[in-house]
């Protein structure tokens, strides 16, 4: 069984960083693409960030510049570098990962459990 176990996050003050990070547990050949999305109190989850086994990434225009999505495929793992955050970074972040290939079966898509960001003074 495939899980994704989340570290990091918590308080962070405005203008501050934080880094997640992102393990996949169980036996993986592959896993095709990993991210994060988030939830903020009364809105729906979002994307923030991917990464594709060959390194193509993609953000949310809301994060540009400031945060920065990294992976290490041998240890089947996601970073999220946040920088320069802001109170409206505030929300449960989630990890994400996409086409697992395992040696007994083909996952389409799990999710972490998610892991809180408050950014606040």
């Amino acid at each position: 069984q495939v899980q994704l176990v989340e570290s990091g996050g918590g308080l962070v003050q405005p203008g501050g960083s934080s880094r997640l990070s992102c393990a996949a547990s169980g036996t993986i050949f592959s896993i095709t693409a990993m991210g994060w999305y988030r939830q903020a109190p009364g809105k729906q989850r979002e994307l923030v960030a991917h990464i594709t086994s060959g390194g193509s990434t993609d953000y949310a225009d809301s994060v540009k510049g400031r945060f920065t999505i990294s992976r290490d495929n041998a240890k089947n793992t996601v970073y999220l570098q946040m920088n320069s955050l802001k109170p409206e970074d505030t929300a449960v972040y989630y990890c994400n990962a996409r086409e697992i290939n395992t040696p007994t079966r083909f996952l389409p898509e799990v999710w972490g459990q998610g892991t809180l960001v408050t950014v606040s003074s």
